[in-house]
């Protein structure tokens, strides 16, 4: 079963205190105490993210680990991958990461681990990398489109309502054909994908959402149905 858990924004790095959506990737996991290896190649391996990674994820039932492209831990990087259970990559410059994991072959490894049933998540451009297209901030000048990996179909748009510049440069793009139709992903949301299909849609904050955008004559934003995860524990 092939597993994609696309967050627009949140988790450890953006919301520490509010744990939903990070429990959620490591319970889609099957195993008592699964292996989750962080990659934080998109913020040049900022060490402040990947002591806010293991500062969480310490206190879980998992494994942690993590995976720089800077210095990395062996030569084995496909060993080091596939022993793993959940991906989970970080956020930062789109580009920057595509441009690395090509280069150090991490994007095929990555292909093979999802074809293995190995979890992938991300936030940011750790879920915009997943999807054929994206809408980054990483050229400097102002949000553009990106071509990713193509492991799901569409485009993306992540902080759709936390960077309020991003909604109408999606919708432009959108509508002017610059960006084929997608998704945009509120902060604090996530879209569990199950092979290329939409198994759920989850939320850390109640009235955050996930939209479908597309373009037909007119700009079509559709609201997906969310659901709220803090109402699933009281």
């Amino acid at each position: 079963m092939r597993q994609i858990i696309a967050l627009g924004g949140g988790g450890f790095s953006m919301e520490p205190e509010n744990p939903l959506l990070d429990s959620y990737i490591l319970n889609q996991s099957k195993k008592e105490n699964p292996k989750i290896c962080f990659i934080p190649t998109a913020s040049g391996d900022a060490q402040n993210y990947i002591d806010r990674f293991y500062t969480f994820f310490n206190e879980q039932k998992c494994i942690p680990s993590h995976l720089s492209l800077f210095k990395p831990p062996t030569r084995d990087l496909e060993g080091f991958i596939l022993d793993k259970d959940i991906i989970y990559v970080g956020g930062g410059n789109t580009k920057n990461l595509l441009l690395l994991w090509k280069e150090w072959g991490l994007d095929a490894i990555l292909r093979k681990a999802w074809e293995q049933g190995i979890i992938l998540a991300g936030i940011s451009a750790g879920a915009m990398c997943w999807f054929e297209e994206g809408l980054t901030d990483s050229f400097g000048d102002g949000p553009a489109p990106i071509t990713s990996l193509g492991f799901l179909k569409g485009s993306v748009c992540p902080h759709y309502d936390g960077e309020s510049y991003r909604q109408n440069a999606y919708r432009q793009f959108i509508t002017s054909n610059g960006l084929q139709a997608g998704f945009a992903i509120d902060d604090g949301v996530a879209i569990h994908f199950i092979d290329r299909d939409i198994h759920r849609i989850i939320s850390s904050r109640p009235a955050s959402k996930a939209y479908r955008v597309s373009f037909d004559e007119t700009l079509r934003e559709k609201a997906l149905p969310t659901e709220y995860l803090g109402a699933l524990v009281r």
